[in-house]
């Protein structure tokens, strides 16, 4: 079963833009440059690549503040007529944002805190609004910052490589980089589901969740076994569970269904920031009816909530620093986080608002 976006997606019509584009995946593995991002054109194709292997390609703000000039410029170019996304290593398209550094800053009240999400999601936002074919070729890990790289874009190209998560409620944060435009748009309430818990998708699964456009084989040298899509059998569940009118309610719909798969999805929910959960599942319900550009400011208030908050650097601290895997959140139930506390996180920030 592949599942169905309720956005558009174009066909990507042209033989020769695959053969490109399996070209590039075979190139993407190695590169000798010191540089984080590497631009450059080849033919009628911009050319993105992402250079920071070891780290897993993760995104940081001089990398965004090379990309975002250079994809305007493309997209005015007459000569070029496709931009193209990857990243190097064989491992990771984007394993997300530079989580460490932003964490830093907040801690210091130090600007980066506010530049980082303030110029990722202007990106975000260029990248869905481009007027030239952009393909990205999410090979590897694809999480957090590297899902907004790609997501917006027209194609995105999964291999049999590709691990697509949505993690953040697992440090504090909340599914951004335009998760609240996408993720309700997946079929049935599987945004939810993927937003909610963290769950992992892997290779094909990607396409069939409706969050890749096309599946290669980065090899190009297997016989693609068609298997059925991870979630089937959990569909009629998780449509059932996760529609709710909050996130108590979803939490007693999966106690109240007591089975192996409602359990297992109580006890990783149940270990998320309760504050990240609420905030998640208003962002999602509310992105739901908006256009990119009003999810994008509802989410960069969001961002700003969570620098201001607890949950997010003790998540960091918990899962990326000293990884004990034991977040003392705050508060530390559903219940303790009122609407009073939820609305303010939305609320306008006024000028700081983002624009775009």
């Amino acid at each position: 079963m592949v599942l169905q976006l309720t956005w558009p997606i174009p066909r990507l019509k042209s033989f020769h833009r695959l053969q490109i584009i399996l070209q590039h995946l075979r190139m993407s593995k190695h590169t000798d440059s010191v540089h984080e991002v590497l631009l450059e054109k080849k033919g009628c194709a911009g050319i993105i690549t992402m250079n920071r292997p070891k780290a897993l390609n993760a995104l940081n703000l001089p990398m965004i503040q090379q990309i975002y000039p250079q994809l305007k410029t493309w997209e005015a170019d007459p000569e070029t007529f496709l931009i193209l996304i990857k990243g190097t290593g064989g491992k990771a398209f984007c394993a997300g944002g530079d989580i460490r550094a932003i964490t830093d800053a907040g801690k210091a009240g130090g600007r980066l805190a506010q530049d980082f999400f303030r110029e990722e999601y202007i990106l975000n936002n260029a990248i869905g609004t481009c007027q030239k074919p952009y393909v990205a070729l999410i090979d590897g890990i694809t999480m957090g910052g590297g899902v907004g790289l790609s997501v917006h874009g027209h194609f995105r190209v999964a291999t049999e490589k590709t691990l697509f998560a949505m993690p953040e409620t697992a440090i504090g944060l909340f599914p951004d980089v335009g998760g609240g435009y996408f993720l309700p748009r997946l079929s049935g309430r599987i945004g939810y589901y993927l937003a909610l818990t963290g769950f992992r998708l892997k290779g094909r699964d990607v396409q069939k969740a409706g969050i890749a456009t096309h599946f290669v084989e980065s090899e190009k040298c297997k016989i693609d076994q068609e298997k059925q899509f991870i979630l089937d059998e959990h569909m009629e569940k998780i449509n059932s569970m996760f529609s709710a009118s909050s996130m108590e309610e979803i939490m007693q719909n999966l106690k109240k269904d007591g089975g192996p798969f409602a359990l297992k999805q109580l006890e990783t929910i149940s270990k998320m920031s309760p504050t990240s959960l609420k905030m998640t599942f208003r962002q999602l319900q509310e992105g739901a009816s908006m256009d990119l550009q009003d999810v994008l400011t509802m989410e960069y208030r969001l961002s700003q909530a969570c620098m201001r908050g607890h949950d997010f650097y003790e998540g960091v601290r918990a899962v990326l620093i000293d990884k004990d895997q034991a977040p003392k959140w705050k508060p530390a139930t559903l219940e303790e986080v009122t609407d009073e506390v939820l609305d303010s996180c939305f609320k306008s920030l006024g000028s700081n608002d983002l624009k775009l």
